[in-house]
This record gives structure tokens, C-alpha cells and sequence, in this order.
């Protein structure tokens, strides 16, 4: 690794958190998710469990500008997570990042933070209606969301797999994750509302979102609700245009 940094309360740590990242590959470790872009593990850490993220290696051009000009995947999502604590928003502890660098350019990024072991995802309140005391869920997710915008948050990948949820003590907590993409200050309206827009098909679950977002936010609640489906529908329209689209152009891969 070119490039390692590490929280201030690991830095006494910075071998093992190296080995890590370096043995990342051959390691056997449990996948906690694996897509078509990113890997992640979760690799043992003394009596700990830390969740080990490879990002994949950039394209020839993005690999000039995450060694030059932006900040790799990895460091945002380090730095993001920092902040996002310093805000009191839930998210995994960040343990650190580390770079290689190859022809001058990025060629490998790993982001390390220690392992959460949800409940479930907010996936789940969309294929399992019978979640004990969803509708709860539901309505402190949406206060949660409202809060994060309140902070001037913008979680750009708030999706359903984005949201980790764990029971504590008789509350519900909620946890982002897959932090890499974020943008902090003022939010419109337009920003707030179209931030749902990926969370869910379900139109029950958009009518009760809304309903607690213009309580929160002191709105009309059929306005907001006839935006947010708005939003919702534009979204699942371009996303499903877009898999027929892949399932078309990349049809000898079936």
C-alpha cells in the first residue's frame, strides 16, 4: 500500500490494519456483500470483527483524477463517516483507508470500519410486511431522514440496502453505510423530497413517509405525498428502462 491512514485510536494498530488490507485478496473471510463494482469482508481483528470494503479499481481517466485531483471512494467514505458522528448520526465506527497507486494512478482503495451486526435493513420492511412493529420502523426512519436533513445532510445512495437497523434497548437505531457519495449544507425541497424517491415501489410505504416528513418538516401532507410519489415513480421508471435497456445491449451474457 502507498497509502495508509488510520483513526487516531488505532493508529498503535497500523501492522495488523495493513495486513488486512494486503492479505484482502487470498483472505477467507465471510462476504458481508458483494456487487458488480465492490467487495466487502468481514475479517477478524483481535476480538473484534472489521468490515473491510475494496472498492473496485477505477477506470483509466478516474484513476488520474482519485490520485490527483478527488478524493478515492475510500477516503470519503472515511471522512464522511467522521462526520457524520460528529453530527450524531449513526454509521459503523471508521477504522481507516488505504490506496495503491500504479502508473502514477490509483489502482486500489480499501475503506476499514468496525462491524455492525444489524437487525435487518430497511430492504426488509419492503419484502416483509409482518416486521414487528413496522409501521414504528417506518415513522422513526422518516424522522431519522428529517433529521439528517435538518443537519444539512445529503445521503445521495439512500437506498433500501443503505440503511442497517438494530433494536437497542427497546429503541430503534438506524446506520448508514456505503458512504462515499455525500453533499453537507442547505437543502431545498426539492432535494428533501426527492431523497425518498429510491427507497421504495410501495406506495403505502410513500403515503406514510410523507405523512411524517410534513409533520416534521410542517408541510401540507397531500402536497408533499403527491411529490414524493412523483419522485418515486420518475425513479422506478428510469430504473426499470434501464435494466431492459443492459438486458438488450449485454444479452449474450445470460
Amino acid at each position: 500500500m502507498n497509502r495508509i491512514v488510520i483513526s487516531e485510536q488505532y493508529k498503535a494498530h497500523r501492522d495488523a490494519l495493513l495486513h488486512l488490507v494486503t492479505s484482502f485478496d487470498t483472505s477467507v473471510a465471510p462476504l458481508i456483500g458483494q456487487g458488480d463494482r465492490n467487495v466487502i469482508k468481514a475479517m477478524p481483528f483481535g476480538q473484534d470483527i472489521l468490515a473491510v470494503k475494496s472498492f473496485k479499481s477505477p477506470n483509466i481517466i478516474n484513476k488520474w483524477v482519485y490520485r490527483f485531483w478527488r478524493k478515492s471512494k475510500a477516503e470519503r467514505s472515511f471522512y464522511y463517516a467522521q462526520r457524520l458522528l460528529a453530527l450524531n448520526v449513526g454509521t459503523a465506527e471508521p477504522v481507516g483507508f488505504a490506496e495503491s497507486y500504479k502508473y502514477f494512478g490509483l489502482d486500489r482503495s480499501f475503506y476499514l470500519s468496525r462491524g455492525l451486526k444489524p437487525d435487518f435493513t430497511f430492504r426488509e420492511l419492503i419484502h416483509d410486511v409482518n416486521i414487528p412493529r413496522r409501521d414504528y420502523i417506518l415513522e422513526r426512519f422518516t424522522e431519522f431522514t428529517f433529521d439528517l436533513h435538518e443537519k444539512g445532510i445529503l445521503f445521495h445512495d439512500h437506498s433500501p440496502g443503505n440503511t442497517l437497523i438494530k433494536w437497542i434497548d427497546g429503541e430503534v437505531h438506524f446506520y448508514l453505510v456505503d458512504l462515499n457519495r455525500m453533499s453537507f449544507g442547505p437543502l431545498s425541497r426539492k432535494q428533501r423530497i426527492h431523497n425518498f424517491a429510491r427507497l421504495t415501489p410501495l406506495r403505502a410505504m410513500v403515503k406514510a413517509m410523507s405523512k411524517t416528513y410534513a409533520r416534521c418538516a410542517n408541510m401540507d401532507a397531500d402536497q408533499v405525498y403527491r411529490e414524493m410519489w412523483a419522485e418515486t415513480e420518475q425513479f422506478q421508471y428510469k430504473f426499470h428502462r434501464k435494466r431492459r435497456l443492459k438486458k438488450r445491449l449485454f444479452f449474450w451474457r445470460r
